[in-house]
C-alpha cells in the first residue's frame, strides 16, 4: 500500500490536532517513511525487548500507541542513551517508527470506542468537556463489585482497584484508557455511575472517596486493545497488508 495514502486516511480519522498536549508528539518518531508499506508491526511500546523480533521480521513500519520519543527528539536522545541506541539501530535497519497516541484515544473508532465496545456499552457518547471519554449504558445493571470483575474479564487484565463509595448498582459507565483518572469529575457530572481509568495518585483516589463516587482503576495495559483495533482499521484499507501484533507488556504481580 502507498504509505502516503495510508497515513492520509489515518489522519482523517485520528488527526494530529486531537493530540491532548503539546509534548504529545504524535507522528513520525524516527527514520524515513518508505513509499510503499507491506508489513507493519503493531505494539504499545517500542523498546529494546523488541529489537530481536524487529530484526527477524523486518517490518516496513513500526506503528506504536505510546510515543516512541515522548518530548523533543534532541532532549530525549541526549538524556536517554538506551533510547538513542535503539534509534540508531532502527535507523541503520531503515525501519521507521510512527506513533498514534491521544489522537487515537480521541478519534472515532479509536482506543476509547474500542474499550467501550469491549465492555458491551450501549448508546455510547462523548462528553463535550472531555473528548477522549466515552460513556454508555450496560445491557443489564450490576452490583458494583460484580461489575468490577466483569470489566476486568472483558478488558483482559488480572487485577483492578475499586473505589465503591457511589451507587451500589451500576447502570452507566464512563471510560478513558490509560492515565485519565483526573477526569472523574466529568464522568460524575455527566451522571455516569462509575468511571474507569488508570494511574490514579493518592490525592485523586481520596477526592473520589470524599465525593461518594465509584471509580475502577485499571492497569494502563488495557490499552493493548490498540493492536487488534488498529489491525482491523488497516486491513479495511488494504487486506493484503501483513500485520504483526506484539503484546510484550508485563503486568505486575499482585502480592
Amino acid at each position: 500500500m502507498n504509505m502516503r495514502k495510508m497515513l492520509l486516511k489515518l489522519s482523517k480519522q485520528f488527526p494530529k490536532k486531537y493530540a491532548k498536549a503539546n509534548h504529545d508528539r504524535v507522528g513520525l518518531m524516527t527514520g524515513k517513511l518508505p513509499e510503499e508499506v507491506h508489513k507493519i508491526l503493531l505494539c504499545l511500546d517500542c523498546d529494546h525487548e523488541l529489537l530481536p523480533l524487529i530484526k527477524e521480521v523486518k517490518p516496513d513500519l513500526i506503528l506504536t500507541h505510546h510515543p516512541f520519543i515522548y518530548g523533543t527528539r534532541a532532549f530525549i536522545l541526549s538524556h536517554d542513551p538506551v533510547k538513542k541506541a535503539i534509534c540508531e539501530e532502527l535507523d541503520s535497519l531503515g525501519i521507521p517508527v510512527y506513533s498514534m497516541h491521544t489522537n487515537f484515544d480521541t478519534g472515532k473508532g479509536g482506543m476509547n470506542d474500542a474499550l467501550a465496545n469491549a465492555l458491551g456499552l450501549r448508546d455510547i457518547k462523548t462528553p463535550e468537556k472531555e473528548p477522549m471519554m466515552r460513556g454508555g449504558k450496560l445491557e443489564h445493571p450490576m452490583d458494583v463489585f460484580k461489575f468490577a470483575s466483569y470489566a476486568k474479564e472483558k478488558l483482559g487484565v488480572g487485577y483492578s482497584l475499586l473505589i465503591p463509595y457511589g451507587k451500589q448498582i451500576v447502570e452507566s459507565v464512563a471510560i478513558i484508557g490509560g492515565g485519565g483518572s483526573r477526569d472523574w469529575k466529568v464522568a460524575k457530572e455527566e451522571g455516569y455511575d462509575i468511571y474507569i481509568s488508570g494511574d490514579a495518585p493518592h490525592y485523586v483516589r481520596r477526592d473520589i472517596v470524599l465525593n461518594n463516587y465509584n471509580y475502577l482503576d485499571m492497569p494502563h495495559e488495557i490499552e493493548k486493545i490498540f493492536m487488534p483495533t488498529m489491525k482491523k482499521i488497516l486491513l479495511e484499507m488494504d487486506p493484503t497488508l501483513d500485520i504483526i501484533m506484539v503484546d510484550h507488556e508485563k503486568l505486575p504481580f499482585v502480592i
